[in-house]
């Protein structure tokens, strides 16, 4: 029960940026930022069940967690910079960090999909998570990279693609801890 309890909004979050925005096909390399995230977690494996070459960036002590969900590469980003590197993805899935557009641009391949499904800090009104999708949006008419916001819409077709990705063992939702209900 746990586990049901964890993917619909963390799932279909990551479903739809992964498939259904960031389009990740087989092959392709993509990086998740937030990888260990309740939606980083359901990244990782639905980009992996994908056929895609997984980078998680998360804090060094989740390193072997985000390993456990099948990402090849690991990036501790207390320590490392995703953008400063020479390697190239042609996906980002942007959870957690709230990176600059230019930094998730610097990263990405010319042609690549950055995919802004949260903010953190930074923006007067909403944290940032919606002017940095606005910014997204403006940059992606003039440069062959897509600067995309993902909002999660509830769908019973989407919980079934993720229930199909559960029943099949591609996807496992992982549950750190849990409360009583008083609690």
């Amino acid at each position: 029960f746990e586990q049901a309890a964890v993917a619909p909004v963390s799932g279909l979050t990551a479903l739809q940026a992964v498939s259904d925005v960031g389009r990740v096909t087989a092959g392709q390399k993509v990086l998740v930022l937030g990888a260990a995230g309740g939606v980083g977690s359901f990244a990782v494996q639905i980009a992996k069940a994908a056929g895609a070459e997984v980078t998680g960036a998360c804090r060094g002590s989740k390193a072997d967690f985000v390993r456990s969900l099948g990402a090849e590469n690991v990036l501790d980003y207390t320590r490392e910079d995703f953008a400063a590197g020479p390697q190239r993805y042609d996906v980002i899935i942007s959870i957690a960090g709230n990176p600059t557009l230019r930094r998730l641009r610097r990263a990405l391949t010319p042609k690549g999909t950055a995919v802004l499904v949260g903010g953190e800090d930074g923006g007067v009104l909403t944290g940032g998570m919606i002017e940095t999708q606005i910014g997204g949006r403006i940059l992606s008419l003039f440069t062959g990279q897509r600067l995309i916001g993902a909002l999660c819409k509830e769908r019973a077709a989407d919980l079934e693609r993720l229930t199909a990705l559960i029943d099949a063992g591609q996807v496992m939702p992982r549950v750190d801890r849990s409360f009583a209900l008083a609690d």
